[in-house]
């Protein structure tokens, strides 16, 4: 039963338990999703000591998709929540070549479909940090691809230097050139391979993987992530006919434009009479990346839509100092497919630099990658009223999120002029 927030007041006051369902969407990642499960017991526990409440966590019971259970003592309430991660990791870990001439192809593909779009010069006028993000792997790969050609080219050559000014036949000449070719192809491709195997302290290849994802259709999603993302649907309807107070569906990065989908598809199906209350929040969202290239149609008639319902809450956070992500940018009227009464999503910053003790700030400001799941972790700035941004508050409080920000107003900073060049949703 969705209840308004007097009366879910009142349920608090009779001592009645506050039940949540949670499901997170993780962007474009291809590891296993306890690392979600060990982030959330971690900062969850240091967010608790922080602002002086209890959490308790407990493995999920019974079969399913991978989660976890959570019980609160958040503002005088007693709340159990199960969080439930959406996974797509394996579909993730498919489309990341192995092989290092793909990966470079992909580069080219991915360069293209952006610059020839004319969406990566539109991007630009948003935000500078997401396109130093796109721009990076690009640039970080070409410049392995120049050092791993130049070693090569060196090492062949003083490899075979004896050789060098001793009259040979034609036939011994030819054996040469091609003993240097193998030489230099050789010591290329083992100074990529070493480049490729240190990834997880640069990003460059994870990266490039990612971009190549989003636009290897030109903004269309790949048909097995349309299967996958239909099964989530199908998981969110089924929990919308528990006996919850509230069903939370938590995007972050890549997973915030497939919520969006997934919301639009389950909303256009038809939800139950009698329901909890359901929540969108997207944080640290990249979908500019996607919706502004041609064929992303999809997406931008589920922003277009999604943005008028009075069915659901949908909150956007992002923060300047996250250069991952589109901060302040509403992704619907930026996309330039906002309708006449639009009224979602409500764009608020997690403002990093006050949220973050100045200590704190000065040792994650550099940490770009880190700074991105910042959303996911504690603030030890944080003052702890209800109406600030509090990821723990937010999935284990006894508040639905359009309670918690009924009363917030977006930011003042938010960017909503439209800026894609493709606009089409048919």
């Amino acid at each position: 039963m969705k209840l308004e927030p007097v009366e879910r007041d009142q349920a608090r006051a009779a001592g009645r338990v506050f039940r949540r369902r949670v499901f997170y969407i993780p962007g474009y990642d291809p590891i296993h999703p306890r690392r979600y499960r060990e982030l959330y017991r971690k900062e969850g526990a240091h967010q608790a000591a922080l602002s002086g409440y209890r959490l308790s966590l407990r493995p999920k019971t019974g079969g399913g998709p991978y989660g976890w259970q959570v019980t609160g003592d958040v503002e005088g309430a007693r709340v159990e929540a199960e969080v439930e991660v959406l996974v797509w990791s394996d579909i993730v870990r498919g489309s990341m070549s192995n092989s290092i001439p793909a990966t470079y192809l992909q580069l080219v593909r991915t360069a293209w479909a952006y610059i020839g779009s004319g969406a990566l010069f539109r991007l630009m006028r948003l935000r500078k940090g997401p396109m130093i993000a796109a721009l990076y792997p690009i640039v970080f790969l070409l410049l392995q691809l120049t050092v791993a050609v130049g070693l090569g080219w060196a090492v062949a050559k003083l490899m075979l230097w004896p050789l060098a000014n001793i009259p040979v036949s034609r036939t011994l000449a030819v054996a040469l050139a091609t003993g240097h070719a193998l030489i230099w192809i050789a010591v290329a491709k083992a100074v990529l391979i070493w480049f490729r195997a240190r990834d997880n302290k640069v990003f460059a290849w994870y990266l490039m993987h990612d971009y190549a994802y989003s636009a290897q259709a030109g903004g269309a999603n790949p048909p097995d992530l349309e299967a996958r993302m239909s099964d989530f649907r199908k998981a969110i309807r089924a929990a919308l006919e528990q006996d919850l107070d509230e069903v939370l569906v938590i995007g972050h990065s890549s997973g915030a434009h497939l919520g969006v989908s997934i919301l639009a598809d389950l909303i256009r199906g038809g939800l139950p009479d009698t329901r909890p209350a359901l929540s969108f929040l997207s944080l640290g969202q990249v979908v500019p990346m996607v919706s502004f290239l041609p064929r992303a149609t999809r997406l931008r008639a589920d922003l277009h839509y999604l943005s008028t319902r009075g069915e659901l809450t949908w909150v956007d956070v992002t923060a300047p100092g996250d250069g991952c992500a589109f901060a302040l940018c509403d992704p619907v009227s930026v996309t330039g497919v906002a309708p006449e009464g639009k009224r979602w999503p409500l764009v608020i910053s997690a403002a990093f630099t006050r949220t973050l003790s100045p200590a704190r700030w000065q040792a994650l400001r550099r940490r770009w990658f880190r700074l991105h799941f910042q959303y996911l972790c504690a603030f030890d700035a944080l003052p702890g009223a209800a109406d600030d941004y509090d990821y723990f508050r937010i999935t284990a409080g006894p508040q639905t999120l359009g309670a918690r920000f009924a009363a917030r107003k977006p930011s003042k900073s938010r960017i909503e002029t439209p800026v894609s060049g493709y606009r089409s949703t048919a």
